[in-house]
């Protein structure tokens, strides 16, 4: 009876240990839970050096921008500041490569492979700033002190990083820190870049290669990154273990990180995947100021619609306004956009519609002001940041229609594209997504209300131009369809 009675107590205490575990467990779970709400709630919003500078931007530049961000455009949303690729090199492209064009990133080779130009890293082959170039990173400080003036503006600090493990580690086999591998114990030399030889893949299924991104990854968070774009991780093939070991180690590092995934476009097949993994990844190849890129990019964001979501973005990539390609890099001469003035707004008024993030691409410091009111309309940026059942309802005979809802007001936002070369009038019909009753119309690019409707808009629009409009409920008299002469 004692013995019974023994483990029937036992049993009870073994019982009270499990409650509490299982209750430590799920606050675990509240708090990772409530760490992510707070990385990416609403579509990251910033600028990238890679449009205006490619892989050459120096600290002075980057500052300069930083400072303007804060003074001109932090006001309304947008607080990343993101150095881009290479800035490990001290001389990035400095030379003729046959296989590349001039400016290109690679490192030259001997015939072994054997990196001739040295990139700058630690001893367990974590790679460094170059401080010819980011002198402030000088005495091991990484990009430490670079974060803390932009977080001392009130901005945050992102950077770029290539998958893998940097090919000339692999020749010196350096050491992975807190283990006994080495590089060579998780390097794979067959898999490279396609545009950029620095790295070797890592094997996700060799020990040592969890550690290897643990350690990159708390090296980032002691120089308090709080952005990552992490390149070659979706461009056939699909990097899947690699990307897996980047989010287990963004989760460990002790600091909340974006990871964002470039470059596209992304696998559709890996849209559960990838927003398990990932705050927002590219749908696109490299997105520059074509036309034709722009209109390939509604029929991309219409079929990753179903999977936005807070804290996991489909990215359309950046936007490039203003200047681009300094000195003839990275892609084409240097130039204003050629987007025109009507395209432009499409540009922007897609992007918002689809929630895509806005990372401006140009040159800040020469952006036209005409450019930046773009990137200051308030009631504009609100639909990025705050609408929900985003989504193309028509993309037909070069007429595109977007819709989406105001989760707060339950008002609608519409936006209607004209794609075609020649003017022509939009119309949408309020019945066609069940709006029935009196409209209140507001134009949000112009900020300005245009009367009552309770049955359609009819939007008369340039080439390539478009409108973007919110329907509020109102009880006031309204007319018929209104006509507006749009851009």
């Amino acid at each position: 009876m004692k013995n019974h009675l023994f483990s029937i107590m036992a049993l009870g205490a073994l019982g009270a240990i499990a409650l509490v575990l299982l209750s430590n467990a799920a606050s675990r779970q509240k708090a990772v839970a409530k760490a992510e709400v707070l990385v990416a709630p609403r579509p990251p919003m910033g600028w990238n050096s890679f449009d205006a500078y490619d892989c050459r931007i120096n600290e002075a530049e980057f500052k300069a921008t930083v400072d303007f961000m804060a003074e001109h455009l932090k006001p309304y949303g947008w607080e990343y500041a993101v150095v881009d690729y290479i800035w490990f090199n001290p001389e990035p492209g400095n030379w003729k490569n046959p296989r590349r064009r001039f400016g290109h990133p690679d490192v030259r080779m001997d015939a072994q492979g054997r990196p001739l130009d040295k990139l700058v890293m630690d001893e367990n082959a974590r790679l460094l700033p170059a401080t010819e170039r980011f002198p402030s990173a000088a005495g091991g400080k990484g990009f430490k002190p670079l974060a803390d003036y932009v977080h001392g503006k009130g901005l945050k600090f992102g950077i770029h990083i290539m998958r893998g493990v940097a090919r000339q580690a692999y020749f010196e086999n350096l050491p992975i820190k807190g283990t006994n591998y080495r590089v060579q114990d998780i390097a794979e030399p067959w898999d490279t870049c396609n545009w950029c030889n620095n790295m070797y893949g890592v094997d996700p299924t060799k020990p040592g290669a969890q550690a290897y991104y643990n350690s990159l990854f708390k090296l980032y968070a002691s120089w308090g990154v709080d952005f990552i774009k992490a390149d070659d991780t979706m461009f056939p093939p699909y990097h899947k273990g690699e990307i897996e070991m980047m989010r287990k180690a963004i989760d460990q590092c002790g600091r909340p990180m974006v990871l964002s995934l470039s470059c596209g476009e992304a696998p559709l097949s890996q849209a559960t995947h990838l927003a398990k993994n990932a705050n927002m990844w590219r749908v696109s190849a490299d997105f520059w100021d074509d036309w034709e890129d722009l209109k390939h990019s509604f029929d991309l964001l219409n079929a990753w619609s179903p999977h936005i979501q807070a804290n996991h973005w489909p990215d359309a990539d950046m936007l490039p306004l203003g200047k681009l390609s300094i000195n003839n890099r990275p892609h084409g001469p240097e130039r204003m956009s050629k987007f025109t003035r009507n395209e432009q707004y499409t540009l922007m008024t897609l992007w918002c519609m689809a929630r895509s993030p806005l990372i401006m691409g140009g040159d800040l410091l020469t952006t036209p002001d005409s450019v930046l009111a773009l990137l200051k309309n308030k009631e504009v940026l609100q639909v990025n940041m705050n609408s929900k059942d985003n989504r193309q309802i028509i993309n037909h005979q070069g007429k595109a229609i977007w819709i989406a809802k105001d989760p707060l007001t339950g008002d609608s936002y519409v936006a209607l594209f004209n794609l075609k070369d020649d003017e022509q009038v939009l119309r949408f019909d309020f019945e066609l997504e069940y709006l029935r009753g009196q409209f209140k119309v507001r134009d949000l690019w112009a900020q300005k209300d245009l009367g009552n409707s309770s049955k359609a808009l009819n939007v008369k629009l340039s080439p390539h131009a478009c409108g973007l409009f919110r329907l509020s409920k109102t009880n006031e008299p309204a007319n018929g369809p209104i006509s507006i002469i749009g851009m």
